[in-house]
């Protein structure tokens, strides 16, 4: 029988690291989404404030079973 995978694209951030940002994305999703495979990290930006970046935020794609 073939699996049915659906991807979602989200984008989250952190105040920490681009890694939290990437967990958190995957965190969140799994609060409404079952059967989370896989995630792809497309890119990753940042916001710059004094020569120091205080927003990381992380673009990622989400991979779910839908159907069995």
């Amino acid at each position: 029988m073939s699996q049915i995978i659906k991807v979602i694209e989200v984008v989250s951030e952190s105040r920490n690291s681009w890694e939290d940002a990437a967990q958190n994305a995957v965190i969140d999703a799994s609060k409404t989404i079952n059967n989370i495979t896989g995630v792809d990290v497309v890119g990753f930006k940042g916001v710059v404030q004094d020569g120091k970046i205080i927003n990381y935020k992380a673009h990622c794609k989400i991979a779910f079973v839908v159907k069995h």
